[in-house]
């Protein structure tokens, strides 16, 4: 076992998982930020809902469209002045961050667009008949009803990340991908490949796992 592992260093490993989990953690903490008002936007501004304005919902479309159909592997080379200017870098974690936000902001927005629409019209109707705004219509009766959808979202987009990490590594934006494609790749080290695609494969396996308990558990409520 240990020849064929003689090339692996578990404190790198270690480090790299590490630095995967905190680009997951941040970059998916601001894409919900950020994605879900967007994704609400999107809705309401949609044909027949409740702010509908053709011209605010094009303008939105055309924008997470463009941003969506980037390869991101080109969306981290084109965005690299604007990260240097947020962070400081385009190197490493932080370096890393701004690119995955930027790049699955309007993925996810999407989503919740989708998983919005699939509520029942009928409720949206039954909270405005009893005087609810637009805001409470959304706060209490679409984000509520469309929860479950949300969660299968949020997992969804994590997996993106965890596959957009992973590229990341191509520009020096340290994790487990960087470690496979310096270690693995350019220094033909097999194991280290190995270890890390299993290790990133483990991470997909466990995010979505959890995700489905999650959404099985608030289907049954």
């Amino acid at each position: 076992m240990d020849e064929l592992l003689a090339n692996i260093d578990w404190s790198e490993i270690g480090q790299a998982c590490l630095d995967t989990l905190t680009m997951l953690g941040a970059a998916l903490g601001f894409t919900v930020l950020l994605g879900l008002p967007l994704g609400v936007l999107l809705y309401l501004t949609g044909q027949r809902q409740l702010l509908a304005s053709p011209r605010v919902y094009r303008l939105l479309s055309v924008l997470a469209n463009v941003l969506r159909s980037m390869p991101f592997i080109i969306l981290l080379i084109v965005l690299i002045p604007l990260t240097t200017l947020i962070t400081g870098t385009s190197l490493g974690v932080a370096g890393a961050t701004p690119p995955l936000v930027i790049g699955c902001t309007p993925f996810f927005a999407r989503l919740v667009e989708t998983a919005l629409r699939e509520v029942d019209r009928g409720l949206v109707e039954a909270t405005q008949s009893m005087g609810a705004g637009t805001w409470q219509t959304v706060w209490h009766t679409l984000l509520p009803e469309a929860r479950t959808g949300l969660i299968a979202a949020v997992t969804v987009t994590a997996i993106v990340l965890v596959d957009y990490t992973a590229m990341a590594g191509v520009v020096g934006g340290g994790g487990l991908g960087d470690l496979a494609i310096r270690f693995g790749y350019q220094r033909f080290q097999t194991d280290v490949m190995v270890v890390t695609v299993l290790l990133l494969i483990l991470l997909v396996q466990t995010l979505q796992l959890s995700g489905d308990r999650l959404v099985r558990h608030f289907t049954r409520r």
